[in-house]
């Protein structure tokens, strides 16, 4: 951190003097350079938080305490109600330090709406081998829990894993509609320094994995699966959340795959699969006037099949905040609509939104080597407020083709450029400062890597 303060103020006394549009490129250079060291920053972030060794667990359990949830009369035939055992086999778990709670393979247990509260003693592993299904009716849902079926909090440093299924039952939610009924499968809330691991979650009444207000979240090969037209289904939804990393995830839902709402920050996720769905998203943003604020994401490594959009952001009209520092990377998109799409007039409402001149600022927006094919014409869309416009926007070594028919970038109130190969050209976005940017950036890094190996001698 000390190199980083020390690299920032020489870069400010190089600026003394200039002119102002000088100290304007030099700025632009330095977001640039901002942008693509995002990885080495969020790690940074990821090196102060303390995870806890992953414990093996096997059946023999070594000097773990056992907790089934069996022993506490659960039935697991998929009719009998096993909240009861469930709720009495996590109270034990949680007051016991190296507890594993176990649902063990082979069974499939019916459990009602639940919050599993902590704090929890130190080394709680929840290892899920067996389904746990929802209600399938609606109407039987317990009213007091009418947002969250499985729902954790106030947990730290706890692990979940295993190769179970976490089933939402969710086929009569999607036909009574789910912006009605509105329930999310699994949550974990108000925790931090937690691992999730190998899990498969699917057909969730809404959304299908929450992780709201919490911090030092890591998620590693989980699958997440819903009918294409099952609606509000998001894949992994991150709201108020800062340091998580979603890795090797495989997401194909009726909704976004991912979706990354207001408060959160420090956000990687790296080889993601997704499709069907709406994409990757940051948003939406900003509704009915609401302040949203995301900042420094990157994706790094993904495949998306068939979406109806790619690489996402989403605000409304009439908000407020900003969408900061964020890069999209390795990214192939095949047979997708709108793969590149940035959208401040995103309204999502049976009827017309009120045009407003406020708006949820974007800007420091990079996209680095994304290659597909289109499904619609506008392969990049920049649909951008004209009161609050789009800046920053940077598309380095983009290839977007379609099957059948050209394509074209749309821009409306962005600015920013291309460089290396950009196809389909974004002239509508170029600043005529492109050239002196670039030396600006190439300058500063200079700067940056004599400073660092003069400090290492």
């Amino acid at each position: 951190m000390a190199k980083i303060v020390f690299i920032c103020m020489l870069v400010l006394l190089s600026l003394t003097g200039k002119s102002t549009a000088e100290t304007r490129l030099s700025e632009e250079a330095n977001i640039l350079r901002k942008v693509e060291n995002l990885d080495s920053e969020i790690e940074e972030e990821d090196d102060e938080v303390e995870f806890f060794e992953e414990p093996f667990w096997v059946s023999e359990r070594g000097n773990k305490v056992l907790v089934n949830v069996d022993s506490f009369g659960a039935v697991g035939d998929g009719v009998a109600d096993d909240t009861k055992a469930f709720v009495s086999a996590w109270n034990q778990a949680c007051s016991t330090p190296k507890s594993v709670f176990l649902v063990p393979l082979g069974r499939r247990y019916l459990v009602n709406a639940t919050r599993f509260r902590g704090p929890c003693a130190d080394k709680l592993v929840i290892q899920i081998e067996g389904t746990i299904v929802a209600p399938d009716e609606p109407k039987s849902w317990d009213p007091k829990n009418p947002r969250v079926w499985l729902g954790f909090y106030n947990l730290s440093k706890v692990l979940f894993q295993g190769s179970g299924v976490i089933d939402g039952s969710g086929s009569k939610w999607w036909a009574a509609s789910c912006k009605k009924n509105k329930s999310n499968a699994l949550t974990i809330d108000s925790s931090s320094a937690v691992r999730v691991k190998g899990l498969t979650i699917q057909n969730s009444q809404q959304m299908h994995f929450v992780i709201s207000r919490s911090d030092s979240v890591r998620v590693t090969g989980i699958k997440v699966s819903a009918p294409e037209d099952s609606p509000n289904t998001d894949g992994i939804h991150i709201t108020e959340s800062t340091n998580v990393l979603l890795q090797n995830c495989k997401i194909g839902t009726g909704d976004d795959c991912i979706s990354i709402v207001n408060g959160s920050s420090y956000i990687k996720m790296k080889t993601i699969y997704c499709g069907p769905g709406h994409g990757i998203s940051i948003g939406s943003l900003g509704k009915d006037n609401s302040v949203g604020i995301v900042t420094k994401v990157v994706l790094d490594t993904a495949f998306l099949h068939g979406t109806t959009n790619g690489l996402r952001i989403k605000t409304w009209q009439g908000g407020a905040g900003y969408v900061r520092a964020v890069r999209f990377q390795n990214v192939r998109v095949d047979d997708v609509s709108n793969p590149i799409i940035i959208d401040q007039f995103y309204c999502d409402s049976p009827t017309t939104c009120q045009n407003q001149t406020s708006a949820v600022e974007i800007s420091e927006i990079m996209y680095q080597n994304i290659s597909g094919t289109s499904k619609s014409q506008k392969a990049m869309k920049f649909a951008c407020s004209d009161t609050v416009p789009c800046s920053h926007i940077v598309l380095y070594n983009i290839n977007l083709e379609s099957k059948d028919g050209t394509v074209e970038t749309y821009c409306n109130s962005a600015v920013g450029f291309g460089y290396g190969y950009v196809q389909p050209s974004a002239d509508c976005l170029n600043s005529s400062d492109k050239e002196k940017i670039i030396k600006q950036k190439s300058e500063l890094d200079q700067t940056s890597q004599d400073y660092l190996i003069h400090s290492e001698l």
